[in-house]
């Protein structure tokens, strides 16, 4: 069976695809895009993060842009080929369908990858979640690549930000402890006993973990005798991928196996058999050799089901670390911080402190959208010549302020509050105990699992004492019956469900 990874960068070196989804490189310009296509692309949109869930579109369709449409073809772009080449596999025909439903004329997609030359830059200071502008204090000048980066660059290391380095990360009581461990990995030397290993930071988007990763890349390499290597795991498959091709896999191995920091960002998009075998030898090789391993994702280790299962452990064995949600007080930092920095490039930026506390309170989602407000405000004050105002903001943000998100129900919370809510232990419900006063809690639970979480049937079935699909789609079905029939059992459900989102 040919490794996945392997066929969609085999994709990605094919010189035309006769697919309804076709590519091509992107025109330099490209014709306006009309406001009824704007409509259509949003709508679209809507219906896709409907059909695929949240997780799924911020990880495939976030960056996917509009360019235009004409005749029976509507034309988008992606900034990466792996992007590019990953929709076209698996939901080419999802995008076009959603389309058609707007525009039945469109029977084909043209999908390209967006040009790094003509790529919208944000001013400095103003690109990362947390990021902020303060005094320098021991580190160096990051602004261009030290010396010490020859190693990163020469393994083909993803590219790193100068911005995001520690001197600019806003430290709050949701970060407080990524950012203590990560500074505590990039101050080390050569030779030093590891203290955690590997270190696992998962965090939603936009709150601030590529800021860490890269941080620790720039000191370690900057500051210590050590050998760090940055990668996200689109790179990583990428080189590893090449490799194969070129007959080169024992020397990239070798290569790996001689950094003396490994920092792997997004190891959700990790994918392939053969890219995850890979990717567990050097994890234990280096972890085994008393190297550092730095990982980011979306979600813990637990909660990736693409993971193997010995590499879950592994990463479990380490110090796991989650960055929380930017509360009001740090979304508040954070903006003074990226006017302080948007103030040495344009001086007369100026947004009055009621502005302010306005965004604090109405961009909650993540810190890219504390990000694109203040963009706004200032393309508005330096496009315009309008002075920010309260009503200025109110209109620029329409867009940004979301209905406030669910909280991210974990499977284990739903286990602990259905078992006091009966009277029952959590080892109860995992256990193969059949009396009445137990599988009844243990079939709510289960319904709980597959209707406030993404998890599939098998994996919620291995998290009730490694039970079996069936069995869980019975307790879904079973439950779903009874809740429109049992008056009593409702209620009891929804109480559960407001309990799961305030607890």
């Amino acid at each position: 069976m040919i490794d996945p990874s392997l066929a969609y960068h085999r994709d990605i070196a094919a010189s035309a695809v006769s697919l309804p989804m076709q590519a091509r490189a992107r025109p330099l310009t490209n014709p306006p895009i009309s406001s009824l296509d704007q409509e259509r692309w949003k709508r679209v949109k809507e219906r896709l993060r409907a059909e695929v869930g949240e997780d799924i579109f911020s990880s495939w369709f976030a960056r996917m842009e509009l360019e235009g449409a004409g005749g029976d073809t509507v034309r988008f772009s992606v900034p990466t080929k792996f992007l590019k080449s990953w929709i076209q596999s698996h939901y080419a025909e999802r995008v076009l369908a959603c389309w058609q439903a707007e525009d039945t004329i469109i029977c084909k997609i043209d999908l390209s990858v967006r040009s790094a030359v003509i790529r919208q830059v944000a001013p400095a200071g103003l690109s990362e979640p947390a990021c902020a502008q303060r005094p320098a204090s021991e580190l160096p000048d990051l602004r261009s690549p030290a010396p010490a980066l020859a190693a990163h660059d020469a393994l083909g290391g993803s590219p790193l930000d100068p911005r995001l380095n520690f001197d600019t990360f806003v430290i709050g009581r949701s970060n407080t402890l990524a950012h203590a461990a990560a500074r505590q990995v990039a101050t080390g030397h050569r030779g030093d006993p590891v203290m955690f290993n590997p270190l696992y930071i998962h965090a939603g988007v936009g709150l601030g973990k590529t800021h860490l990763l890269q941080a620790i890349t720039w000191t370690g390499n900057a500051l210590s005798d050590r050998k760090v290597l940055y990668l996200t795991a689109e790179r990583f498959i990428y080189i590893f991928v090449s490799a194969l091709r070129s007959h080169n896999a024992l020397a990239l191995k070798d290569s790996l196996r001689g950094i003396d920091v490994l920092v792997i960002d997004d190891l959700q998009f990790l994918q392939g058999k053969q890219t995850h075998a890979e990717f567990s030898h050097t994890l234990n090789s280096l972890i085994d050799a008393g190297r550092q391993v730095v990982i980011a994702a979306d979600h813990p280790p637990t909660e990736i089901e693409t993971l193997d299962e010995r590499v879950r452990s592994r990463l479990a064995g380490g110090l796991v670390v989650e960055m929380g949600s930017l509360g009001e007080e740090l979304r508040h930092e954070i903006l003074n911080a990226r006017v302080s920095a948007a103030r040495q490039h344009h001086p007369d930026f100026d947004v009055p402190p009621t502005v302010l506390s306005y965004i604090a309170k109405s961009a909650t989602h993540n810190g890219r959208d504390l990000e694109g407000a203040l963009n706004r405000l200032l393309a508005c004050s330096k496009l315009t010549g309008q002075p920010i105002t309260m009503e200025l903001a109110e209109r620029e943000m329409r867009d940004l302020i979301r209905p406030g998100d669910q909280k991210r129900v974990k499977i284990e919370d739903i286990q602990r509050i259905v078992a006091r809510h009966y009277n029952v232990s959590r080892g109860d419900l995992l256990s193969a105990r059949r009396t009445a006063n137990v599988v009844r809690p243990r079939q709510v639970a289960m319904y709980l699992a597959k209707t406030m979480t993404l998890r599939s049937l098998p994996e919620i079935g291995r998290r009730f004492g490694g039970r079996d699909h069936t069995t869980v789609l019975h307790a879904v079905r079973k439950i779903e019956h009874l809740v429109g029939s049992d008056q009593t059992l409702a209620e009891e459900v929804e109480s559960l469900k407001r309990q799961l989102q305030q607890d």
